[in-house]
């Protein structure tokens, strides 16, 4: 087993640096199956100033490998190297768990984007993505903002509101502490721990241990599951906020129920387009 290991993380390919490691540039390794894809994909960012892939890999094996080794700040990775692509995701998170992945899949659907994403992807692809779009949800994971073409973007509203029809589960009568229920409401409005630490005047470890809390009162997993929870439960309702905040969260909860339906879906496509990351559990 230890020398197989070895063996994969040898065949990974490292792309040589070109004289301008010094420059800032958003780090990206290709994982696929078909080397002609992982060629297409380098000829069409070598014409770009701010992208540069820096490993290649063709197995599962030496994905995960590329993810330990390399430092990158995003990963094309195929949904066909694994027979799980979700658990694969899981895998390469605890690789490493800063690394945003923008999965590649031949034939999505709403279970596997769902999954995906609740798992931690940032972004979901077609295979037959245009280039220059490709490009453009590249730089918006770079911007750590998670990316759904339309489809997708429906299949997780319809979702949402399916979760809105089901019966109220005992859950959603958990009590939050007003620390902890500020801290949501900031996750529903997009931001970064950071963000979050300055407003309520802490450290961002406070706030992970926070939320690492209320992600165990309310049963969810991740950020994306928080914030469709809350939207859905209003369960940050009352909560100090901003001015701005405060006129968001009001026309969430205020309204006839059609303009609030509509509101909620403005509001989750907010925090699916935020600069927040969506497999940050923390």
């Amino acid at each position: 087993m230890a020398s197989s290991a070895v063996r994969a993380e040898e065949k990974i390919e490292q792309v040589p640096d070109d004289g301008t490691s010094d420059r800032q540039f958003l780090r990206v390794i290709v994982a696929d199956t078909q080397a002609i894809f992982r060629a297409g994909l380098r000829k069409i960012f070598a014409v770009e100033d701010d992208i540069r892939v820096v490993g290649q890999a063709e197995t599962l094996d030496q994905t995960l490998s590329a993810a330990k080794k390399f430092v990158a700040d995003a990963m094309i990775f195929e949904a066909a190297l694994a027979t799980n692509p979700a658990d694969a995701v899981t895998d390469l998170l605890r690789q490493n768990p800063q690394l945003r992945l923008v999965v590649v899949t031949s034939d999505s659907n709403q279970e596997m984007t769902l999954e995906l994403f609740r798992r931690g992807a940032f972004a979901i692809v077609s295979r037959e993505i245009d280039p220059e779009l490709f490009v453009d949800c590249l730089r918006r994971v770079g911007q750590g903002e998670p990316w759904l073409d339309a489809q997708a973007t429906q299949w997780v509203l319809s979702a949402y509101r399916t979760q809105g029809t089901r019966p109220q589960s005992p859950r959603s009568k958990v009590q939050l502490t007003p620390k902890e229920s500020t801290i949501v409401t900031c996750v529903t409005q997009g931001m970064k721990n950071k963000e979050i630490a300055i407003r309520v005047g802490t450290t961002e470890q406070v706030v992970k241990n926070y939320l690492r809390k209320v992600y165990d009162k309310l049963g969810v997993a991740d950020r994306l599951e928080l914030a469709l929870y809350c939207l859905n439960n209003r369960i940050a309702d009352g909560v100090a906020a901003k001015p701005a905040e405060a006129a968001t969260l009001g026309a969430v909860t205020h309204g006839s129920a059609n303009h609030r339906e509509a509101t909620l879906d403005e509001g989750l496509a907010e925090v699916l387009h935020s600069p927040s990351s969506s497999n940050e559990t923390s």
